[in-house]
C-alpha cells in the first residue's frame, strides 16, 4: 500500500500547503484563491507553482502587478519563498487523520508493506513523518518528490517504493491518495489506484468544517469528489483512510480473477495496450468503484 500525506493520512482536508500558496502569491501582490491552489494539488511543489502562474487569472495580475509576464527566474524566486512558509505551516496541520494509524497497524499485522509517497520536499517529509511518528502513523519506506526525476503525475515515486521494498507487479501495489495527481499517478503506474473523498483535497474542508455540514450538502461534496476521481480512471474512492481495508481483499479477489488495476479480465491473447476500460461508476456510501 502507498500513501499520500497530506490529507490522505494527516491534515483533514490538505489544509497546510493549500494556504501556503494562497499566502505567498499575496505576498507578490497577486489574489490566489483557494481553489485555484487546490487545483495542482499532489505535484511537486514547485511544479505546483508553475502550474498557478500559467492559470489566466493569475497570468494576468502577474503582468499588470509586475510589468511584464512571468518567467523561469520568477518561478525559482518564489519557489524558494515557498519553502519556508510551507515548513512553518505544516506543524500547525499535523494531526493524523482518524483511522489512520489504526489501518497502518492492521496492514501491518496482515504482512502488507506500506510506503508514503508526498510532493514536499525532503525537509518537508522529514517534519511530517516525525510529527506522524508520534501519533503511531509509521511506513516501510517513504519517497518524496525530490528523490525522483519527476513528481506526480510520473509515476517514479510510487516505483521507488515497488523497488525499496522489493514488491511486484504492479498489480499487488494499491496507490491511495486524496488529489487527482495521486490518482494518474497510481494509473502511469500500472497499479490499483484509490481516490480519498472525505478528508482529502476534492472536499477541502477541515474535520470541524466536515461536521459542521448538512447531512445533504456533505453527500453531494463527497458524491462529485467520486465521480470526478472515478471519471479519471480511479478503480475506487474511499470517504477516508479508514475505510481502506475491505480494498485489500477486494483487490485480490480481482486478481485472483485475472483482472488488472484500470479495467476488465484481460482475454487470451490480449494486449493490455488495447482493452477497454470499464467506465461507469456506481457510487456508495463509503466506497465506490469503477
Amino acid at each position: 500500500m502507498v500513501f499520500d500525506l497530506a490529507g490522505t493520512v494527516v491534515d483533514h482536508g490538505s489544509c497546510a500547503p493549500a494556504g501556503a500558496f494562497c499566502e505567498l502569491f499575496a505576498r507578490h501582490g497577486i489574489t490566489a484563491t483557494e481553489k485555484q491552489a487546490r487545483i495542482p494539488m499532489g505535484k511537486h511543489k514547485r511544479d505546483h507553482i508553475a502550474e498557478m502562474l500559467a492559470m489566466p487569472e493569475i497570468d494576468e495580475q502577474w503582468t499588470w502587478v509586475h510589468g511584464g509576464r512571468w518567467n523561469a527566474g520568477d518561478l525559482d524566486m518564489l519557489f524558494e519563498e515557498f519553502l519556508p512558509l510551507q515548513l512553518e505551516a505544516l506543524p500547525r496541520f499535523s494531526e493524523a487523520i482518524p483511522g489512520a494509524a489504526e489501518t497502518l497497524t492492521s496492514l501491518r499485522s496482515m504482512g502488507i508493506k506500506t510506503a508514503a509517497t508526498t510532493g514536499y520536499n525532503n525537509a518537508m517529509t522529514d517534519l511530517v513523518l516525525d510529527l506522524l511518528a508520534g501519533q503511531n502513523v509509521v511506513f516501510d519506506f517513504t519517497c518524496c518528490a525530490a528523490d525522483v526525476a519527476a513528481g506526480r503525475p510520473r509515476p517514479w515515486m510510487i516505483y521507488r517504493c515497488m523497488e525499496a521494498l522489493d514488491v511486484y507487479p504492479a498489480a499487488g501495489v494499491v496507490n491511495v491518495g486524496d488529489t487527482m495527481a495521486d490518482v494518474e499517478a497510481g494509473i502511469n503506474a500500472g497499479v490499483w489506484s484509490v481516490g480519498v473523498s472525505r478528508t482529502g483535497n476534492m472536499t477541502g474542508l477541515s474535520k470541524q468544517q466536515v461536521d459542521a455540514l448538512p447531512q445533504d450538502e456533505l453527500s453531494d461534496l463527497l458524491r462529485a469528489a467520486a465521480e470526478a476521481m472515478l471519471g479519471a480512471g480511479a478503480d475506487a474512492v474511499i470517504e477516508s483512510v479508514s475505510d481502506l481495508l475491505p480494498m485489500v481483499e477486494t483487490f485480490g479477489a480481482k486478481r485472483a480473477l485475472g483482472k488488472i488495476p484500470g479495467g476488465p479480465p484481460l482475454r487470451r491473447n490480449e494486449s493490455i495496450y488495447n482493452r477497454t476500460p470499464a467506465t461507469v461508476p456506481a457510487i456508495a456510501t463509503a466506497i465506490s468503484f469503477r
